[in-house]
């Protein structure tokens, strides 16, 4: 018994008339990555210590509609990014209920935070360490270390949800404009 696997070709790789054009195209290089401090800096409205930068490589994530930076790989399936989080910087609790979220770090040390009501479990990583919180389950992140600390955050959705903040988050009812 033999299984058939489905494969399917991007057109825009069976159409490309340069294959090395097109090959630039899935690129995304450190040098052409700007930290974007804005687009979360609604959440400062609760705290100074929500202030952290996006630096987009692949789709614009579930922070905002980013689609037009055509610095930013398209998404097919996820999305990738990192997150660059000042000493005692914090992502506050909130949700992803469409999708499970990834983070492994980069450099310094993180804590994570897995929420269920008022109970919070703890755990700080550090260097390669990751961590896979699936969709639904309230997560929160902070900079426990005394240098920036950058984490690669990976959604697995082509295009996320706004996540949720939660009555215990401390940015809850806190609005984007």
């Amino acid at each position: 018994m033999t299984s058939q696997v489905q494969t399917t070709v991007e057109p825009e790789y069976e159409n490309a008339p340069d294959l090395a054009a097109y090959a630039d195209t899935l690129i995304a290089t450190r040098e052409s990555r700007q930290p974007d401090w804005d687009t979360l800096a609604f959440q400062t409205k609760a705290g100074p210590q929500f202030a952290r930068a996006q630096i987009r490589y692949v789709g614009s994530g579930a922070t905002g509609n980013h689609e037009d930076d055509a610095r930013i790989i398209p998404s097919r399936g996820f999305t990738f990014s990192n997150m660059l989080l000042p000493p005692g910087a914090e992502g506050p609790e909130h949700t992803h209920h469409d999708a499970e979220e990834g983070f492994f770090v980069l450099e310094g040390q993180v804590e994570f935070g897995i929420h269920r009501g008022s109970e919070v479990a703890r755990r700080t990583l550090g260097y390669r360490d990751m961590i896979v919180v699936p969709a639904g389950v309230p997560r929160s992140v902070k900079n426990v270390g005394d240098t920036d600390a950058l984490i690669c955050v990976i959604i697995g959705r082509q295009k996320p949800q706004v996540p949720v903040y939660p009555e215990t988050s401390a940015v809850h009812g806190v609005t984007r404009d």
